[in-house]
């Protein structure tokens, strides 16, 4: 990574971030630019902001060339996350969804794309963990309500990588 803050990005906001917020996204952007693997709980009450902190780092990941993977438990969850980082990131690069109603053709698109690196975001139920996603650069997987998801399971997400990507874990 190269250190580019997101500050247009964060200029473009139609409310400001609290001081916290500020603070973490200073510490998640330095993790980000480190050889070292992150691994990073963010953690708060409903509606505390977790969100738009995901949002701005993979905004971070993708202005840099790089992809995402946002892993849900739940399709509403699923659909959420899609809308909000569709709204937010769309501009900047594609953001698609995958879940279990996804059908078996669309899959195999998103797959081939995913490889080739034209889908900059991609969010998934637990869904993504039983097919073959391979991505062509995978910088950061967010994987929100953590809690739900097995150990096991989340190491299979980055596992087969031989540059590991960085980790948030929401809560």
């Amino acid at each position: 990574y190269k250190y580019k803050k997101p500050k247009k990005f964060i200029d473009k906001l139609d409310f400001s971030l609290t001081n916290d917020q500020k603070k973490t996204l200073e510490e998640i952007n330095k993790d980000l630019c480190s050889p070292t693997k992150m691994f990073r709980l963010l953690q708060g009450d409903v509606g505390s902001g977790k969100t738009i902190v995901a949002i701005i780092a993979s905004f971070h990941a993708i202005l840099n060339g790089h992809q995402c993977l946002v892993l849900v438990p739940t399709e509403i969850l699923c659909n959420q996350h899609f809308q909000t980082f569709s709204k937010y990131l769309n501009i900047y690069g594609e953001v698609h969804m995958v879940s279990g109603k996804t059908s078996d053709r669309d899959k195999i698109k998103i797959k081939h794309r995913i490889a080739k690196g034209e889908i900059s975001i991609l969010v998934g139920t637990h869904a993504l963990l039983f097919n073959d996603y391979k991505f062509n650069s995978l910088a950061l997987v967010i994987i929100d309500e953590q809690h739900k998801f097995g150990v096991k399971q989340r190491e299979k997400i980055s596992s087969t990588y031989n540059k590991q990507p960085h980790l948030i874990y929401m809560s």
